[in-house]
């Protein structure tokens, strides 16, 4: 093997020195899907200084190339989540528990009561229903005016859950009586439990007291929206004269592949604390490009830069390696040949060395996966006590010294299946979209496949939407993904596997997995719960080898010293609402 890690060594090098591969990073679909998004032109050369300007306090911030989408109901992408959570607020919100730490001391965001105007009060039916009441906040308005009420609320909820609306996130609401149901077809809409009872009192009936409902309420796809906006006007996201908000910022303008421009909503409730003008999301998809803009001061934060640089920026202390909760993996098609094969699967996954990508392609704190679900997810007894990891343990050793035993058995694995040393492998092709870093793991592992197991894989990089598209679509043999927790707990990462949902870019199906998950989304017992969800990752990690997880992720960004009052949350959220002029 010392021989393919020389090559492979020299390969990235001579890759990333000519670095035409792009990227920004930070947008792996649901729960989002994260890292790295591409797909537009460079617009480096509008990117004036920001910061203050005569009376005016701007930023700019680099976080992805073109949103797949700007409607909170249909957005699945970590990018997207941002730039919604700056322009819509739900029931809940997140603050900042470290104000004096901007940004710079881990992930601080704490939930608290947004459009709601205090904590819900929460009745326990008696029939193992709970309903949950929330009072929303007198002084909420959206940005033309109008006051925000509870039928907003009931109109993008109900929106959510329809088929019509194929939201690729309908099951975050999977808790709330009869969703699943109306997902299916087999219910309408209007049966989704949840209700106005007055303009400010908004009712959620839920089929148990789900533990992370409240981290729900504070999710783009639950936020409120406005039917007469939305109804009838499929393009209501594109113009700021109908993208009506009621978040702390309001849509100023969005030149499409360069900028997106919010600016301070003077509806908002909150306003008078807001000291930033203007907040601008800068959309671009090269890393060096990112890097010299903000070197120059015309960015004030931004993630991924490229991969030759992250060793010495770490070093330098200008990058900071952010917490994060996520995995990154590499998908198999479980419906298409060869993937469809259990023994392949599992093959293609043993012969990846994930210390050496950590090591010498990501570099920026990865911690090599031996599971699905990351390191720091909560267990039975939540943050007093062991994580979700630590009682799993790992289904693959990742130990180095292990390394040569894995490929040995993904060789005999890949005989079984009736293609010894590699002889009559068809072609196949692994998918990623455009980015340096998604570039050098998947040279990296295409090496790693033909050492090891004798195959030859063809790679294939796609514009960040068009992939988004071709991934969902199934219409790929492997590709690259990731996913980044919506809210701290195991079924997070564990739901978007069932057979109908929409985050299954796997298309991997199992009866009993399903089973399992669906007792898991009504149990309201901690221990039980996790002890199922503990066995559910097993047989889609141990048993099926679904997917191969390569690495749980760090969220590496860098911001500028002059940003004051900026922080985020462990999902990958940066939030800017709080900035002051420093």
């Amino acid at each position: 093997m010392k021989n393919w890690k020389k090559l492979l060594s020299l390969l990235l090098a001579g890759t990333m020195s000519v670095s035409l591969l792009a990227a920004c990073g930070n947008n792996e679909t649901g729960g989002q899907n994260t890292p790295a998004p591409s797909g537009s032109t460079e617009p480096s050369q509008t990117t004036e200084p920001s910061q203050s300007t005569g009376d005016t306090f701007n930023l700019n911030v680099c976080f992805a190339s073109e949103p797949e989408t700007m409607d909170p109901g249909l957005n699945r992408t970590v990018d997207g989540n941002i730039m919604i959570s700056h322009l819509f607020e739900g029931l809940y919100k997140y603050t900042d528990s470290d104000p004096s730490g901007d940004g710079r001391n881990g992930a601080t965001a704490v939930l608290v009561p947004g459009q709601a105007a205090a904590e819900p009060e929460v009745t326990d039916n008696g029939d193992g229903t709970f309903t949950y009441t929330f009072t929303l906040r007198d002084d909420i308005y959206w940005s033309d005016g109008q006051p925000v009420t509870a039928n907003d609320f009931v109109y993008s909820w109900r929106r959510l859950v329809d088929p019509a609306t194929a939201s690729p996130y309908s099951t975050i609401i999977a808790m709330v009586v009869n969703a699943n149901e109306i997902i299916a077809g087999e219910k309408d809409k209007s049966e989704l439990g949840v209700e106005a009872v007055d303009d400010k009192t908004f009712a959620v009936h839920l089929t148990y007291d789900c533990p992370y409902f409240l981290d729900i309420c504070a999710f783009p796809n639950t936020m409120p929206l406005r039917e007469d906006v939305v109804e009838g006007n499929a393009t209501w996201t594109q113009s700021p004269d109908t993208y009506v908000s009621n978040g702390p910022f309001k849509l100023q303008s969005w030149t499409h592949d360069a900028e997106i421009v919010m600016a301070k909503n003077d509806k908002y409730y909150g306003a008078a604390d807001i000291e930033l003008d203007t907040l601008t999301f800068k959309l671009m998809d090269n890393a060096n490009s990112m890097l010299t803009a903000f070197q120059s001061g015309a960015l004030d934060v931004m993630q991924n830069p490229p991969t030759d640089e992250v060793a010495t920026l770490l070093v330098e202390g200008t990058l900071i390696p952010g917490d994060y909760l996520g995995t990154y993996y590499a998908c198999f098609n479980n419906q298409k040949e060869p993937f469809n094969d259990v023994r392949i699967r599992q093959a293609f996954s043993l012969a990846i060395d994930r210390n050496f990508l950590v090591e010498n392609v990501t570099q920026a704190g990865e911690i090599p996966a031996g599971a699905w679900v990351p390191e720091n997810v909560v267990d039975a007894e939540g943050t007093d006590g062991p994580t979700f990891r630590e009682v799993g343990g790992d289904y693959y050793s990742v130990d180095p010294a292990d390394y040569e035993a894995n490929c040995e058995k993904a060789r005999q694995l890949l005989a079984e299946a009736g293609y010894e040393n590699g002889e009559g492998f068809p072609e196949v092709t692994y998918l990623y979209n455009t980015d340096e870093k998604h570039g050098a793991i998947a040279e990296a592992l295409q090496q790693m496949w033909k050492e090891v197991l004798g195959v030859n894989v063809t790679l294939n990089n796609q514009d960040w939407n068009v992939f988004l598209e071709t991934r969902s679509k199934g219409d790929y043999s492997i590709c690259r993904n990731g996913w980044i927790a919506d809210y701290n707990d195991p079924v997070s990462f564990l739901d978007m596997f069932m057979t109908d949902n929409g985050n299954n870019d796997a298309h991997y199906s199992n009866p009993a997995y399903d089973e399992m998950m669906k007792t898991v989304l009504s149990d309201s017992d901690a221990a039980g719960r996790m002890e199922l969800m503990h066995e559910a990752e097993k047989l889609l990690i141990e048993t099926d080898c679904a997917v191969a997880p390569l690495y749980y992720y760090s969220n590496p960004y860098m911001v500028s010293d002059n940003v004051h009052g900026m922080f985020y949350t462990p999902l990958g959220n940066f939030l800017f609402y709080n900035c002051t002029q420093g």
